[in-house]
């Protein structure tokens, strides 16, 4: 592909094939992703990739304690709820996906099933478990950098056909992810990403989150029109 293919086309995948993801190719995206920048080349990233039973265990004790109301235990920082237009970006997407689902405002089960989606991994066939330094966990350039790196890797995806979401609600439940993933205690666990072959049947994978335009984004100072 080339690099405007991959960025205009690529789409967060909620749905995937059960098709297994060669090792080897999980490295070479890897690869890719790790060439993003980092501050100083502290390179602070670490990834966690699962598959196959200790993936499955992973999805089914973050289930298992949040339907149990065992309270969420994410490691990097949540920040308060989103408020104005970032709370009405958030939900514009949320009707996108759901009007693709056919999920009714007043469908509890739909709504729930789609939630626990997400604690499942959406039941991708390799989760990208990223994490940092522990060591670097005040800086807020690590966070950056983990951004950087993430991006990188979806892109990379993309371009090899993969498709991949960017996820919390599958590392919500810490402990579990730290005993089946054998998360090092250095480590913080901060993101997780759904990764595989994309389902075209699957009407969520359809959806293009819209996205503000070059002039509310930027302000240009010192051009000439």
């Amino acid at each position: 592909m080339q690099f405007d293919d991959v960025i205009l086309g690529r789409r967060s995948i909620r749905g995937y094939k059960p098709e297994p993801v060669p090792k080897a190719l999980v490295e070479e995206i890897l690869t890719l992703a790790m060439r993003a920048p980092s501050s100083m080349n502290t390179q602070p990233w670490s990834f966690y990739v699962l598959s196959g039973e200790p993936l499955d265990r992973i999805r089914a004790g973050n289930t298992e304690r949040t339907m149990a109301g065992v309270p969420q235990s994410r490691e990097f920082r949540t920040g308060q709820a989103f408020e104005g237009k970032h709370r009405d970006r958030q939900v514009g997407v949320a009707k996108q996906l759901f009007a693709a689902m056919g999920i009714a405002r007043d469908d509890k089960d739909k709504r729930q099933d789609w939630v626990l989606r997400g604690f499942r991994q959406f039941d991708a066939p390799v989760c990208v478990i990223v994490t940092y330094d522990r060591s670097l966990a005040e800086s807020d350039d690590t966070a950056f950098d983990c951004g950087a790196v993430t991006t990188a890797l979806v892109n990379a995806a993309w371009s090899r056909g993969l498709g991949a979401v960017i996820n919390s609600q599958g590392i919500m439940q810490s402990p579990v992810v730290r005993e089946h993933a054998g998360i090092a205690e250095d480590q913080v666990i901060m993101k997780a990403i759904a990764l595989g072959w994309p389902d075209e049947t699957f009407p969520a994978n359809a959806v293009v989150s819209e996205r503000k335009s070059v002039d509310e984004a930027a302000v240009f100072i010192g051009f000439d029109d």
